[in-house]
């Protein structure tokens, strides 16, 4: 699965025409006019509901109740901004000199209108953007088979894992391996969201993607051939002393029945203790993380949301859990929905994590689809361990740090895992 930090077909909007005189139609006022209307029309839209909240980087929280909108602002000025925008259109329209589509500017005003905000996680989606992102929850969708993650501070695009028998393995794509390039335009920077929503496409057709190797130092362009690509979000195995493991790649729509079809597999195996392993899982969905809380914690609060209003939103689990000795294996690409996770198990006494600090993203977005078509997602809301602890930028110390050793073949950080829990046993 292609994304978030999965992934995502995205209007190009760096496209030149051939050279011809600008037409002299009469951008100014009316096109600015309808700008700024669709921006009071942003502002007084009845929002219909929250929509499905999508993957790790994503989307983690629900909006605890619908925004009161008044379609007045304290410090928006429309009058200078209608003869700002009027003054720059004069400008485009009597000296810009190649062709140029009105609609690309008018998408242009509201995607920078977004990115003023200075919030990478807050973003303006268009309709194709948005229709493709939405595609497919299911765990099967048209793409090439990666995991990826995005450096907030740098915007590169990184491939946690390439997933066997995909598109991208057989092309030569690497786990830690840079996405440079898609289609001929670099993406460092670009919303991942979006980026992924271009990676992919109609059933059978390729894609140009330019890597960067960091071990060689090359760029490398693949032609990727898009196929529906199935993917299980959960793997498991016993393990050494009856200990069961299960590594959960993100926090998707089938997640938690796949973590309780492996739980109970493990139980009927014999399973004495549990190793589950959030490491270079990028987040995801909250219901589907909660509900796999639920089946590690004992009755009480998991997480709680907070949004600017101060309005709180809590979720807890329910009195039936596991009660095994457990541990949970984290790193700095356990991020969202797995810190949930981790910072549940910690607060509530459950389990032992083990590895390395993790990402520190603390905050959870909420999307809003627009009638046009088009969406926004929007930060929204503070999430906050049991505890009271919020984790955004410095995220979780595991209670045993153990560094992963690359140049060992053996994981340093389940076999600490496992000689903890012998202890335990």
């Amino acid at each position: 699965m292609d994304d978030y930090r999965d992934d995502y077909e995205v209007s190009d909007y760096s496209d030149f025409y051939d050279v011809k005189p600008p037409k002299r139609h009469s951008f100014a006022k009316g096109f600015i006019c309808g700008l700024l209307l669709t921006f009071v029309a942003f502002s007084t839209v009845l929002i219909a509901g929250l929509m499905l909240l999508y993957k790790s980087d994503l989307m983690l929280g629900v909006y605890p109740q619908t925004p009161q909108i008044t379609g007045e602002s304290e410090t928006f000025d429309e009058d200078a901004v209608l003869d700002k925008l009027n003054l720059l259109g004069l400008y485009v329209n009597q000296t810009y000199l190649f062709d140029y589509d009105e609609s690309d500017l008018a998408e242009g005003i509201y995607k920078g209108y977004m990115n003023a905000l200075g919030d990478p996680y807050t973003v303006y989606y268009t309709k194709e953007e948005f229709d493709s992102m939405m595609e497919s929850q299911e765990g099967s969708y048209y793409g090439i088979g990666i995991l990826v993650s995005q450096d907030i501070q740098t915007g590169v695009i990184t491939i946690v894992r390439v997933f066997q028998n995909s598109p991208a393995m057989e092309a030569g794509v690497r786990d830690g391996d840079v996405i440079y390039m898609v289609d001929g335009d670099e993406v460092t920077g670009q919303d991942l969201s979006a980026v992924v929503s271009r990676i992919k496409g109609q059933e059978g057709t390729d894609i140009p993607i330019t890597f960067y190797r960091p071990e060689t130092g090359e760029y490398l362009e693949f032609q990727v051939e898009r196929r529906q690509v199935e993917v299980d979000t959960v793997l498991y195995r016993m393990m050494d002393d009856q200990a069961g493991y299960i590594e959960i790649l993100e926090f998707d729509e089938p997640t938690a029945k796949q973590f309780k079809d492996a739980l109970e597999d493990l139980k009927k195996q014999g399973m004495k203790s549990l190793i589950v392993d959030v490491r270079n899982n990028p987040g995801g969905l909250v219901d589907s993380v909660v509900e796999i809380v639920d089946e590690l914690v004992p009755e009480g609060l998991i997480v709680y949301m907070e949004n600017s209003m101060g309005v709180k939103t809590e979720y807890s689990a329910d009195e039936t859990w596991l009660d095994l000795p457990l541990v949970v294996l984290v790193n700095g690409e356990s991020a969202s929905a797995a810190e949930i996770l981790a910072g549940a198990v910690r607060d509530r006494g459950t389990g032992t994590l083990i590895g390395t600090n993790t990402f520190g993203k603390g905050i959870a977005q909420s999307l809003f689809p627009l009638e046009d078509g088009s969406a926004v997602k929007i930060t929204t809301s503070d999430y906050y361990t049991p505890s009271g602890e919020n984790i955004h930028g410095k995220g979780i110390m595991p209670d045993i740090e153990v560094e992963m050793d690359d140049d060992s073949e053996e994981d340093t950080q389940l076999t600490a895992a496992l000689e903890y829990l012998r202890t335990e046993q």
